[in-house]
């Protein structure tokens, strides 16, 4: 089989972007800045509501973000996930398979709906999600390929997994594969609602602990059950040998195992965080593949993380983000 640079487990979703007011927020009585999970109803309820408003359509799901940030960055990358039988599906499995991402059969497809995202962003930048997982909140091991995840220098996991069983336990049961492999390990967070609902399932897909984690600040200080940042890092450290805290418009924090690194921020214009944090993992984690020191795969993703958000949507076009790697080879 083919030797993959990293293989990624999570959510397929096909995001629906929107630019919103935060008084749009407050008529429909969302949560700002988080993910909250929501039943069809509920979505088609807000996007009726937002009918009149443009909005674009993308591939999305967080680690699915990452996974073709690696790729377009050069990686060779693998992406486990649950589509439905619709044209989300298809267009969902074409938008991978473009992005030159492998992924598992989805040749017996079953009915149902392709999972969705709606994605609304306030004038803040800042970033609110409604997501209707359909079939992927289906998820379980029958998804895992586990002689891709043995072939990959990493495994990567997304927290979002955590809010369904199946879908938690397939993303331990490839933890213990990849670790039984010699494969390192790394898990992404998500967001701060994860954190703050589901942490003792968060806990079962870090288990005896991971070789790398990703967070943002709140979603690090949540973790800690503390409002202050060295504790934050001081808890990370019992459960990864890694870490990578983003700190928004601050940069980063990056500990190599040994040493806390500080990684600058890059100067630019945000309008749109969405992926931000998806941008950063999967470019850290293209960097580490490639040999590159904690420092130098830090300063990549911050690069690539400032340019993704001075533009809307989760992802880049591939020109543009080899276009920053190019600034570091």
């Amino acid at each position: 089989m083919e030797r993959y640079h990293v293989y990624g487990i999570g959510n397929a979703l096909v995001d629906m972007e929107y630019e919103v007011e935060h008084e749009d927020l407050e008529a429909l009585g969302i949560d700002k800045g988080v993910m909250t999970l929501v039943d069809e109803a509920q979505q088609l309820a807000i996007m009726e509501h937002l009918a009149d408003r443009p909005h674009e359509r993308g591939s999305g799901g967080s680690a699915a973000n990452s996974i073709i940030a690696v790729s377009q960055l050069g990686g060779r990358a693998f992406y486990s996930c649950k589509v439905a039988n619709d044209h989300l599906g298809h267009f969902y499995l074409d938008d991978l398979i473009a992005n030159g991402v492998a992924t598992n059969r989805h040749g017996e497809r079953e009915d149902g709906h392709t999972g969705r995202c709606v994605v609304l962003v306030t004038p803040d930048s800042d970033r609110t999600m409604l997501t209707f997982l359909g079939i992927s909140g289906e998820f379980t091991d029958r998804e895992l390929v586990p002689a891709a995840v043995r072939a990959a220098d990493y495994y990567y996991m997304e927290g979002y997994l955590v809010t369904t069983p199946g879908a938690r336990v397939a993303a331990i049961e490839g933890r213990d594969i990849a670790q039984a492999a010699g494969v390192r390990t790394a898990l992404s967070l998500s967001d701060p609602n994860m954190v703050a609902h589901f942490k003792p399932g968060i806990l079962e897909m870090i288990g005896p602990g991971v070789d790398l984690v990703f967070a943002n600040e709140s979603e690090a200080k949540g973790m800690a059950r503390s409002d202050d940042l060295h504790a934050a890092i001081d808890f990370l450290k019992t459960l990864s040998r890694e870490f990578a805290i983003t700190l928004g418009p601050k940069g980063a924090l990056v500990f190599d195992g040994q040493e806390l690194i500080e990684i600058p921020p890059v100067k630019t214009q945000a309008v749109d965080t969405v992926g931000a944090g998806d941008m950063f993992a999967g470019a850290f984690l293209y960097g580490l593949t490639q040999g590159w020191d904690h420092r130098a795969a830090g300063n990549l993703a911050a690069a690539a993380s400032a340019k993704l958000v001075a533009s809307y949507g989760p992802r880049l076009p591939a020109h543009e983000t080899q276009a920053i790697l190019k600034g570091f080879i």
